[in-house]
């Protein structure tokens, strides 16, 4: 009998080792449009920004270029660059000169008083305009309150200057409580109120716009909510309304925070006059009387470069402060 034996292949014959399976390569999203074949499809789009931008280059960057003559002597006729290089000389002069820093410190009383006073108070009547049922009401005060912002600043300063003149109808009020008229325009003590109050009469409606747009986001089963849990109208705003509006306020407040130095130019210079120059004077009306009238280009471009800088870093500063602490900023 005989057994079959099953003999071992030739050593090099061997059948090769199975092939490992391929890895899977996982499905690639859709492709992003280039910014070219973006361009080619919404080019009707784009071509609403040709003139904002063309706007913010000729009016807002290539006057940057001019700032060289802060450091450079410029002389009427000469080059638009200046004539000749010479450093660091008109810093030196407003850094010590008395007048720049009486100046500065009133360009910090009204930007601190206008933004202490000015920002709060759009957010107040915003959130009393929500309160109101009536919409004849609500129309009303809206259309009153907006009003006064579509006036030309000569007008409001007109407005205020008869309103608060020596014969005017504040000073004949005063007189039928026998008081003696007050000469508001003429006091130094009186410029700074008076321009906080025409700056609140004239921007207070505006802003409430923005923050009227707001209140319409907040979605009104957190109101539902918080009545449920008993809480009353002063507590609805503080818990829900406030924290609803509150990317937008953080917003403005950045915004006003950058243009705390630019105190408004044209109210100040049509309100003010040489007796109320100590507390009147701000940055902007003394750069005017010194590049404009004076003739002194150069040292009034230093200071308004310095001036930019304050702005900028103020504005940077609001950012970062704002980012970290509850979460909002621009960029």
């Amino acid at each position: 009998m005989s057994t079959s034996t099953t003999s071992a292949p030739p050593p090099g014959t061997q059948d090769p080792p199975p092939a490992r399976a391929a890895p899977r390569r996982r499905p690639r999203g859709p492709a992003r449009p280039g910014w070219r074949r973006s361009l080619r499809r919404d080019w009707q789009l784009y071509s609403l920004a040709v003139l904002p931008l063309l706007f913010f280059l000729v009016f807002r960057y290539l006057p940057m270029i001019g700032n060289v003559i802060a450091f450079r002597r410029f002389e009427p006729g000469g080059s638009i660059f200046g004539e000749q290089w010479v450093g660091l000389r008109y810093v030196r002069m407003f850094l010590t000169d008395p007048t720049f820093w009486q100046v500065f410190r009133n360009t910090l009383w009204l930007g601190g008083l206008t933004l202490v006073f000015c920002f709060p108070i759009p957010i107040v009547l915003a959130l009393l305009l929500n309160e109101v049922r009536r919409r004849s009401l609500k129309r009303f005060v809206q259309s009153v309150s907006y009003l006064p912002h579509f006036l030309s600043i000569v007008i409001v300063a007109g407005i205020t200057m008869q309103m608060l003149a020596t014969d005017g109808p504040v000073n004949h009020a005063l007189g039928w409580f026998g008081h003696e008229p007050i000469r508001f325009i003429q006091e130094p003590d009186w410029f700074r109120t008076i321009y906080v109050g025409s700056e609140i009469w004239q921007t207070a409606g505006w802003g409430t716009i923005l923050y009227l747009a707001a209140l319409t986001t907040i979605d009104e089963e957190l109101y539902e909510a918080a009545r449920i849990d008993g809480a009353n109208r002063w507590q609805q705003i503080w818990h829900v309304t406030l924290p609803g509006i509150r990317p937008t306020m953080i917003t403005l407040l950045i915004l006003n925070i950058g243009t705390f130095m630019a105190v408004g130019f044209e109210k100040v210079l049509l309100l003010y006059n040489p007796l109320t120059y100590p507390k009147a004077d701000v940055i902007s009306t003394y750069l005017y009387r010194t590049g404009v009238e004076s003739n002194s280009f150069s040292y009034a471009a230093a200071i308004g470069l310095f001036e930019a800088i304050i702005g900028l870093v103020l504005i940077t500063s609001a950012n970062q402060l704002s980012r970290r602490t509850v979460g909002t900023s621009l960029w």
